[in-house]
């Protein structure tokens, strides 16, 4: 496995630019790099990359905003679109605040699942380490907003309804609760992972003909593995923001 974690040669490429000037300024810190040269993994490569991306691409689609759409206003528009309509379908017209949030995540989720179809790069949602990451975020921010929007009785629904039976609910609310980032990475870590791996394999019998198919369908899969992360989300959230109704 060590030789296949910088196998990219956009990774090769990167780490011999920016790998000594790091592991110059974490010499400073009191933090010694024993291989420079093999400082960044490939998915942080990929990760820096797509959000360089996404960040150049939308501060170009976002320049020139006007009452008549252009082609790329449109698009931009009906992306956002679909996002408020999913936050309404599932939060409500109060979810409106959390679209910038959900709509970040959900893009690039899906960056990070289709940029594996490139030549020369992958996926970094292939490894566990990014989807993690984005679990990670999805189950501190639910929480963070159930807490804003009550307070500290946001932590009554772990005590259940009826106070004796606290012993029993608080261990399983809070399974329950760490189960979802487990949950959540896990399923988009195997999808991502098993769809690229099968492109591989399909690559090496017969290239260029033969991974086409799969490759058109892990578009697909790309969308909808996204689009679960989202959906489940906003029902974090909406379970978050609502607790104070259910009981």
């Amino acid at each position: 496995m060590e030789g296949l974690e910088h196998s990219l040669y956009i990774v090769e490429l990167f780490n011999r630019t920016f790998g000594q000037p790091v592991a110059r300024l974490l010499g400073l810190a009191g933090v010694k790099v024993a291989d420079p040269l093999h400082l960044f993994p490939d998915y942080v490569v990929m990760v820096i990359i797509v959000t360089a991306l996404l960040v150049v691409v939308f501060w170009l689609c976002t320049r020139s905003f006007a009452l008549v759409p252009s082609r790329r206003q449109s698009v931009l528009e009906f992306i956002y679109g679909l996002f408020e309509s999913l936050v309404a379908d599932t939060i409500g017209p109060e979810g409106r605040p959390y679209i910038p949030v959900i709509g970040t995540v959900g893009i690039f989720i899906f960056s990070c699942n289709i940029i594996g179809l490139v030549p020369g790069l992958m996926s970094p949602t292939s490894k566990l380490n990014v989807t993690v990451g984005c679990a990670l975020v999805v189950f501190s921010y639910y929480h963070a907003q159930g807490v804003k929007a009550q307070g500290l009785g946001y932590f009554k629904h772990f005590v259940g309804p009826i106070p004796v039976l606290a012993p029993l609910m608080i261990p399983i609310e809070i399974i329950s609760h760490f189960s979802r980032p487990v949950s959540l990475s896990m399923r988009l870590f195997g999808n991502i992972f098993a769809e690229e791996l099968l492109i591989l394999i399909m690559a090496s019998i017969l290239p260029f003909f033969l991974p086409l198919p799969f490759m058109a369908v892990a578009i697909f899969t790309s969308i909808i593995q996204a689009f679960v992360f989202v959906l489940l989300a906003c029902i974090y959230i909406a379970g978050a923001i609502a607790q104070e109704e259910d009981h």
